[in-house]
């Protein structure tokens, strides 16, 4: 005789609630995977802070004896969004040949090199020779072709084909003027 108390379905399950708690089991670790993936994807080389960690600090990339890049660029800037994941295979392909700096427009630490490079729009790309010298800018987003056409010619200290260009860009305006009252730009002329 059975126990009325008890389900018998609860100790010897059908095998169609087998299958249903193997599928919802599998479900769930899809899930768990995909969720996993996705947030290193987020965070992984493409995402603007990653790259902004990963970069070489600008009095280092100038002292080097290596070719530069140095990029301004924002967290908000959509343009500099767009070319991430690009410039992060560029990176990939060039990091031990280039140095690669990132500075972010928003740190008021970089407002000198924004004035001095003349950042009214970003991404803004300036190009140093292995002596430290700018000898080239680019402005907005860039096709990965362009930049690793520059970055050969760079390397191999040729004229950049691509240089000064404009490209699409996210307007930019300093949250900081300079405190003298005259734009360094001017060069003490009125």
């Amino acid at each position: 005789m059975t126990d009325p108390t008890t389900n018998p379905t609860e100790s010897n399950p059908k095998p169609y609630q087998r299958l249903r708690n193997l599928v919802l089991a599998l479900v769930a670790v899809l899930l768990s995977a995909t969720l996993v993936w996705g947030l290193q994807t987020e965070t992984g080389v493409s995402s603007l802070e990653t790259q902004a960690a990963q970069a070489t600090p600008l009095e280092v990339a100038l002292n080097n004896g290596k070719p530069t890049l140095m990029e301004f660029y924002a967290n908000w800037c959509t343009s500099c969004q767009a070319m991430a994941k690009d410039l992060g295979e560029v990176k990939a392909d060039y990091g031990n040949q280039v140095n690669f700096a990132m500075l972010n427009v928003d740190n008021t630490k970089w407002l000198p090199e924004v004035l001095r490079y003349r950042v009214d729009g970003i991404p803004h790309f300036v190009y140093f020779n292995s002596q430290g010298e700018a000898i080239a800018q680019t402005i907005g987003e860039q096709p990965k072709s362009v930049l690793k056409a520059d970055l050969e010619a760079l390397i191999a200290q040729q004229t950049l084909p691509y240089a000064n260009q404009t490209g699409k860009v996210s307007a930019f305006q300093a949250k900081v003027k300079p405190q003298s009252g005259e734009d360094p730009r001017s060069h003490g002329g009125s």
